[in-house]
């Protein structure tokens, strides 16, 4: 939690709240439908807290900004990037239901009223977003034909595209050869945990019509 509050320095008192609640939340929930593994769950804010964080030293997203969560999982990136800009939008979506329970749970424990959550698969969304986040659920190429067309045409965050912000770990050269257009940003750059040696978010540009 320590680290939350040295990377983001002007948090309210309501965030710094919610941020610290996360950690009993979490041990809860998770002692009742496993969304985080065991050995993760003690080092929650730097493997999943923070990390899910990284994205907003990439981009800070404008009030009224919409993104999608394509496989939230136990809620992240979407909870603690809801937490950070809560005049933002977030629809978190997984195909399975008891993690989007927890998500829906943790969600209604802290106050979020910028965050929904459903059982869904991407490619049955038919809502368009500035933004489509993700924490490696699968490989770029399948990733984008999961969400190709759902990104808005208006851009409010020029001279940054909308489309992809995805968080991933590891040399991505061959995943990402098909596709010229995705930056690299090492989060190594913004935080000092070892952890973030290897970890990245890849922005990927999408045409609003593929």
């Amino acid at each position: 939690m320590n680290d939350i509050i040295r990377f983001f320095p002007d948090l309210t008192a309501q965030q710094i709240k919610q941020f610290e609640m996360l950690n009993d939340l979490y041990k809860d929930w998770n002692a009742k439908i496993n969304v985080i593994s065991r050995k993760d769950i003690d080092e929650l804010y730097t493997k999943h807290v923070l990390h899910s964080l990284g994205i907003a030293k990439i981009v800070s997203f404008k009030p009224g900004t919409q993104i999608m969560d394509v496989g939230t999982g136990g809620g992240f990136p979407a909870i603690p990037l809801a937490i950070l800009f809560p005049e933002t939008h977030f629809y978190a979506i997984d195909v399975i239901a008891k993690k989007i329970k927890v998500v829906n749970e943790v969600a209604t424990a802290l106050g979020l009223q910028n965050l929904k959550a459903e059982q869904k698969r991407a490619e049955t969304v038919t809502d368009s977003f500035d933004f489509i986040v993700s924490r490696a659920v699968t490989n770029m190429p399948d990733f984008v034909k999961w969400v190709k067309g759902k990104t808005k045409k208006k851009n409010e965050h020029m001279p940054f595209e909308n489309g992809i912000l995805y968080l991933k770990g590891g040399d991505l050269t061959e995943e990402l050869k098909d596709f010229p257009k995705a930056t690299l940003y090492h989060l190594s750059d913004h935080f000092d945990d070892p952890f973030y040696e290897t970890k990245q978010v890849v922005h990927l540009p999408l045409k609003y019509k593929l």
